[in-house]
């Protein structure tokens, strides 16, 4: 199974506080000195998902940059200047599989979900996050449910404040998804998905937003599952949330840090 990450956003909540729009795109704010979509890619691999598709927008060549050098960073290795060549020793790397696709600067999150589509493996079911939040779900257990309920698509569903939407639950299906209306506390879309290949035929172009047209078709034809999270989440939408994560994880206590060293 994949994973596919949404980076292309412009993270304009975050703006040049930190340099999330002018020297790098908001995946690449790092929390421990690591981006925060390494963090992401650990939650998955510690559960056995180590092939990812990246949908690449706004400043995509820093994400590729750092993928292409990541072996180089965090590896021995001996240059040998006169026959141009280089011997990696002692790996330090993790096992995994990154397809870096460019998705487009002004692309919507359906549309660059559909433009990797090419890389995904056929009628396979895949998963699907965003760039930029961290959680301690259990991508097994997740993966189980979805495979249980048998829908079309399983958005991982949280409760945190009620500045954020909600979704209206009929026992473990969602009846109807409402991005971000005026929020009370209760259920909203926390990201961490799993999709069937069919969901792709709802997204009609670049400007087709995953969360408005797709998830909202799917709801109302029964075809999506909530799988509820009441453990650890977190998005990285502002200073603020970067600053939190950064004492969670300094603290040497992270929740979202579900692998070992």
């Amino acid at each position: 199974m994949k994973a596919v990450i949404l980076a292309g956003g412009l993270g304009t909540r975050i703006g040049s506080v930190y340099g999330a729009d002018e020297s790098r795109p908001k995946p690449m704010v790092t929390i421990g000195g690591r981006p925060i979509i390494w963090h992401i890619m650990k939650i998955y691999g510690h559960y056995g998902i180590t092939e990812f598709v990246v949908a690449l927008g706004h400043m995509g060549y820093v994400i590729k940059e750092y993928f292409a050098n990541y072996v180089l960073h965090h590896t021995d290795l001996t240059i040998d200047l006169e026959q141009k060549g280089f011997t990696f020793h002692s790996s330090k790397v993790e096992p995994w599989k990154v397809t870096l696709v460019e998705t487009g600067d002004d692309t919507m999150t359906g549309g660059r979900l559909k433009r990797v589509a090419p890389y995904l493996n056929e009628g396979e079911s895949f998963c699907l996050t965003y760039g930029d939040g961290v959680s301690d779900v259990n991508i097994t257990d997740l993966v189980d449910f979805h495979k249980r309920e048998g829908a079309a698509a399983t958005v991982t569903v949280v409760r945190p404040t009620g500045r954020f939407g909600a979704t209206i639950l009929e026992g473990s299906r969602v009846s109807q998804f409402n991005e971000k209306p005026s929020g009370d506390g209760g259920h909203i879309n926390g990201g961490f998905f799993v999709l069937e290949p069919s969901v792709l035929d709802l997204i009609t172009d670049d400007q087709t937003v995953w969360e408005r047209g797709p998830l909202e078709q799917l709801a109302a034809a029964n075809q999506l599952s909530a799988y509820m999270h009441d453990g650890y989440w977190q998005p990285m939408d502002t200073l603020r949330d970067k600053m939190m994560l950064e004492e969670h994880w300094q603290s040497g206590a992270a929740p979202w840090k579900v692998w070992a060293e």
